[in-house]
């Protein structure tokens, strides 16, 4: 069971597609996260520059996500957040993505289970829950609902 409404909303700013090839996993991308807020009843901050998100595109055009990335909460506590997730979608709603359209993220799958860990006594929860987001890509940046699982 998940949370009724979500306990925060991350909103990252992306860098450019870091395109590496094909190597023996699939087509590996790196997207650095430059930024970005966190909003919701039970967070609210900001996204530290310096995380990224690792990718491997699947010979089945799944994007397999791998993100490591540092919130600093309004009160001055850091968080890490390590998500691992999957993006899918037909082949033309996937090539308007890749073009940087907005698309509705009702016609693609984009999950991420993430963790979390800090030393700040306030936000010490998080380092006790498994959260499930659901995301929407857009042209520079991810959305990330982000539920915890009860």
């Amino acid at each position: 069971m998940l949370s009724a409404t979500p306990i925060f909303t991350v909103n990252a700013d992306l860098a450019a597609i870091l395109r590496f090839g094909r190597t023996p996993y699939g087509e590996r991308r790196v997207i650095d996260i430059e930024g970005g807020t966190v909003s919701g009843a039970r967070l609210k901050g900001r996204i530290l520059r310096g995380g990224a998100d690792w990718q491997i595109i699947r010979t089945d055009g799944t994007a397999d996500i791998q993100a490591r990335y540092t919130i600093e909460a309004d009160n001055g506590g850091h968080i890490l957040v390590s998500s691992e997730g999957l993006r899918h979608g037909p082949p033309h709603v996937m090539e308007k993505l890749g073009r940087g359209e907005n698309v509705d993220p009702s016609q693609y799958y984009f999950r991420t289970v993430m963790r979390f860990e800090t030393a700040d006594p306030a936000h010490a929860w998080l380092n006790n829950i498994l959260a499930l987001a659901r995301g929407a890509r857009e042209a520079q940046s991810v959305r990330l609902d982000v539920y915890e699982v009860m």
